[in-house]
């Protein structure tokens, strides 16, 4: 696979940039943190402006009808930029969602207005610590009605509806349940992560009013689906952080001197910032094998959403890691800004499941090529 961008993808990421560049400096995700604030929600007025969160919605529901490339291009400048706006959890899950699972009424009720942006949706999956699983899963959806405790919700304390996992007695055991977040019977409260730029919350359910979405029974299977589309657009913008956190550890080498020469002579440093530059490399090289799948190759996409998955966490956490170290003692000041690449390379790296969680994807993925 020859896999690039386009020339109209690649003026799309200029103007993403020159966007961003002015929208969403690292001053924006800093208010946001010191002010103990959940999103910046003008720039996401300004985003939905911009067609972003109407990239890949078709244009009978108010959308652009894009590919799955064209929003891997504007994942990878989100990332870049520390924007924080709840992109990933209305976009990537609970937009996939009713595209891949929504009746007719529920796409005509909520897709425009996720498309303008003037709705915000998120996804529950987690119950706690653990690893989720079909058999594990406590809150239950019976009569239209769902009861249960998701912790965390990504942008659970600012999203108007949600797209919950749910038990399912029958069929794979599980279920999808759309719930609109100000109806009766739900409880919201603010949780404290350790990147207080993305918000989530603790959501409790109480006989509160639900749809199903999808196919009762079938819901598992449906969400592996969702998660590995996810995975996908997930890894673009950590591979976007990534790259951040390597410019801006070589433009602090190139200008920081010592014993009258640039940081960025000593072997060590070199050393640093090549290894970012390689990690990175690979997982962008993934991410494009990814995006590939995610739009054209939909049989492929299991181990393609997975290997970009684990290459862009490690690239991400790695390159927000050696940011740090290069910076030196500065580098884990409050008034320096590499912390965001840090705290934002945690986060994501356990928002649709950890490291551990995609490799045994990833392993088992690899298995079943095999042995096709």
């Amino acid at each position: 696979m020859n896999f690039e961008f386009s020339e109209e993808q690649n003026l799309l990421r200029e103007q993403a940039q020159g966007f961003l560049g002015e929208n969403s400096p690292m001053s924006v995700a800093r208010a946001v943190l010191e002010s103990g604030g959940d999103a910046d929600l003008d720039l996401w007025r300004k985003i939905a402006e911009m067609g972003w969160t109407a990239v890949v919605i078709p244009e009978e529901f108010g959308g652009l009808g894009l590919s799955y490339l064209e929003l891997s291009v504007i994942a990878e400048e989100l990332g870049r930029s520390m924007a924080p706006v709840p992109f990933s959890s209305s976009v990537y899950l609970a937009t996939e969602a009713l595209l891949a699972l929504g009746s007719q009424a529920q796409k005509e009720t909520w897709l425009p207005k996720l498309a303008t942006g003037d709705a915000i949706g998120t996804f529950a999956f987690a119950e706690g610590s653990g690893r989720p699983t079909a058999a594990s899963l406590k809150t239950r959806a019976s009569g239209g009605k769902l009861s249960g405790v998701k912790l965390p919700v990504a942008d659970g304390s600012i999203a108007d509806f949600a797209i919950v996992v749910a038990g399912h007695d029958g069929g794979d055991g599980a279920s999808l349940q759309l719930v609109d977040l100000s109806a009766t019977g739900v409880t919201r409260e603010k949780v404290t992560t350790l990147d207080g730029t993305r918000g989530h919350a603790r959501v409790e359910f109480d006989s509160a009013p639900a749809e199903a979405l999808g196919e009762a029974g079938k819901g598992w299977a449906a969400t592996q689906t969702l998660l590995d589309r996810a995975a996908v657009l997930f890894a673009w913008e950590q591979v976007g952080g990534a790259q951040a956190a390597l410019e801006q550890a070589k433009e602090y080498a190139l200008g920081r001197y010592a014993f009258g020469r640039p940081i960025a002579s000593y072997q060590a440093i070199k050393h640093k910032l090549a290894e970012m530059y390689v990690k990175n490399t690979l997982a962008r090289s993934n991410c494009y094998f990814g995006a590939w799948a995610l739009n054209s190759a939909p049989d492929e996409l299991p181990l393609a959403a997975a290997t970009a998955r684990v290459s862009a966490i490690q690239a991400y956490y790695f390159a927000s890691k050696e940011n740090i170290q290069t910076h030196g003692g500065m580098g884990y000041t409050w008034e320096f800004d590499c912390q965001f690449f840090y705290r934002r390379a945690k986060l994501l790296s356990v928002n649709i499941g950890s490291e551990g969680f995609w490799q045994d994807r990833l392993i088992a993925a690899v298995e079943k090529s095999q042995a096709a």
